[in-house]
């Protein structure tokens, strides 16, 4: 998708897609730093947009892994299933049901969640039980990872994950931040 679709795609939808312009290489460095694709065989996305984080998964993914991308917005979804890699399964559904397509998939936990939902416009109960969800659904040693454009949500993730490291990246309209969210 061109930047000027992508901008009207944002305008239109900016309560589900929490943005206006697709993530900078820079950014999605930063959100797929200290994974290991080597060991990990089922990952999980939340938000796969116009697939610009997608692809940077799965050029680090193992032949042998599955990426399960969560995306709620049709017109997304339709960019998300021309990408051919029989690694990425699009799913038009809300997060909210991961558990649903694990178990589906013939998983019961994902290796690493990473996550590009706009949390920060969904209301305080809904970001909470999806970030719960995430972490009941995660493999041990395994991240969640999501990216914001302010802090403002850190004490939510705080407060489900024990261990919470933020990394800042400039180098994106607009700059944003990365929580890499572990047990």
């Amino acid at each position: 998708m061109n930047k000027i679709k992508f901008l009207r795609e944002g305008i239109k939808n900016l309560r589900t897609t929490g943005t206006v312009t697709p993530s900078s290489r820079f950014l999605c460095q930063s959100m797929l730093k200290g994974i290991d694709f080597d060991k990990a065989r089922i990952i999980i996305e939340l938000g796969g947009g116009d697939g610009v984080v997608t692809r940077h998964i799965l050029k680090k993914m193992h032949p042998e892994a599955k990426l399960l991308t969560f995306e709620v917005q049709a017109n997304f979804c339709e960019l998300l299933r021309k990408i051919e890699d029989d690694r990425l399964v699009v799913i038009e559904d809300s997060a909210e049901f991961i558990e649903q397509y694990l178990r589906q998939h013939g998983y019961e936990k994902a290796d690493h969640i990473i996550s590009a939902i706009p949390f920060v416009i969904f209301p305080k109960e809904v970001a909470g039980n999806i970030v719960k969800t995430c972490r009941d659904h995660l493999a041990p040693k395994g991240f969640f990872v999501q990216m914001h454009y302010s802090t403002i949500l850190k004490s939510l993730y705080e407060s489900i994950f024990p261990n919470v490291k933020t990394s800042f990246t400039p180098l994106n309209i607009p700059p944003a931040f990365v929580f890499h969210c572990s047990n």
